[in-house]
């Protein structure tokens, strides 16, 4: 039969076999957690001391559940906040002091607030405590950080990772089953706004996030596809919150999507910010179309370090099987698609000079679900974040999408069903 055809044997009825995830070194260095009433919320943060102690202060508008614990590679602190949201004033945490380099915070789930500290390496949580103030006063919370080192920061979490593996199921993490949609008589749309909550994604120099314009062009994506027949569209996110790579991968092929399109914007360095613009179409590839499209690859891909999530690796030798075989006709439905949505998206708004481009996006990476990632401009481009804030443009360019959608589905024929 060959290798070729026992790949799609394996991947008939669309039930993918995985091998266990390896638990990466990425667990608490030394947790503290305590439970008070629900509702706070984060007004301001600070940071003092040095290289030797450094204290995280974060005032809050009353007592509120809260755990801290810490991850490597690279280095950081997690404090979560079940329950509160922050209405801290602008630019905090952009400048760091002692052991931390810096640090963000907002939605990391439904529920649940982070804050995330960028420190300089191994570190040992010391304290990490609610300081009651005088009545009516504001209460805080107070991390306190002292140098360790990597030898022990890996001890303990080797004490952590025993616990983790003893209490989580084994396939966490791995491929998912695809099942039938609720809605069989209509064809899955899965759209997937970049980023969200903690994590911000590019910011132009006006302060506009890119998960702000995100959001808000994937809604008109959706709405204009609403108003088309046989579409059953579903977002990843409809809100400002997080949501892991993998994770969206799994929300997809859990929906029974037939089609994946995440959306994106991108910024680059101030030298190049006049010179690049306009929008690219990316398709999956693990060596990249170009060194760009790898330089991105590799930053969107950091979202879930950004967010502080504690990842985890498949098995290097499936995954290549995965990419290599499961999905090579994906990989012709996907490249099929993007050609489409450009053909479209030509009329409606500018290209970038090279609009087709492919790079290693973890996004894209569902086995059976043709996947694009359409980057719509560039934050760092005075023109394109004029238009990336434009109601009317955004419309136009949903418009275009959706019809690009509706041409690449019409091409269905027996033997290339997507």
């Amino acid at each position: 039969m060959g290798l070729e055809g026992t790949a799609r044997n394996m991947w008939s009825g669309r039930i993918a076999v995985v091998a266990v995830a390896m638990i990466c070194a990425l667990f608490l260095a030394a947790p503290a957690s305590i439970a008070f009433a629900k509702g706070t919320v984060a007004l301001s943060a600070k940071l003092s001391g040095d290289a030797r102690k450094t204290r995280f202060v974060a005032t809050l508008s009353k007592n509120g559940d809260f755990s801290v614990f810490a991850l490597a590679d690279p280095y950081r602190v997690i404090v979560d906040l079940p329950n509160a949201e922050f209405r801290m004033p602008a630019g905090v945490g952009t400048k760091g002091r002692g052991l931390v380099s810096a640090f963000r915070y907002g939605l990391f789930a439904p529920g649940k607030a982070r804050i995330v500290l960028d420190v300089t390496g191994p570190v040992r949580v010391a304290k990490a405590r609610i300081e009651r103030m005088s009545s009516g006063a504001p209460t805080r919370l107070i991390v306190e950080l002292v140098p360790t080192s990597r030898a022990k920061f890996a001890a303990s979490q080797a004490k952590r990772a025993k616990q983790r593996k003893a209490a989580k199921s084994p396939l966490r993490g791995a491929l998912v089953p695809q099942r039938k949609s609720a809605r069989d008589d209509k064809t899955v749309i899965v759209i997937d706004p970049g980023h969200g909550g903690i994590d911000s994604g590019a910011v132009s120099r006006k302060g506009i996030n890119e998960k702000s314009i995100v959001l808000a062009f994937c809604k008109a994506l959706r709405n204009e596809l609403a108003k088309r027949k046989g579409y059953h569209v579903i977002m990843t996110r409809d809100t400002d919150v997080f949501i892991p790579l993998d994770d969206r991968v799994d929300f997809a092929r859990s929906h029974g999507g037939k089609l994946f399109i995440s959306v994106h914007t991108d910024s680059l360095p101030k030298r190049f910010a006049n010179s690049v613009r306009g929008a690219t179409v990316y398709t999956l590839s693990e060596n990249g179309s170009d060194a760009v499209a790898r330089a991105l690859a590799a930053k969107e891909n950091r979202s879930d370090i950004i967010a502080g999530v504690e990842l985890e690796e498949k098995e290097d030798v499936l995954a290549g099987i995965l990419i290599d075989l499961a999905q090579r006709e994906t990989h012709i439905r996907s490249h099929s698609m993007a050609k489409t949505f450009l053909g479209q998206l030509r009329r409606s708004t500018k290209l970038n000079k090279q609009p087709h481009r492919s790079a290693a996006f973890q996004v894209l990476k569902a086995p059976d679900i043709p996947s694009v990632l359409l980057e719509l401009g560039y934050l760092s481009n005075k023109n394109d974040e004029r238009l990336l804030r434009s109601k009317k443009w955004r419309a136009k360019v949903a418009k275009s999408v959706a019809t690009a959608v509706e041409k690449y589905l019409s091409k269905r024929i027996a033997g290339f069903p997507f």
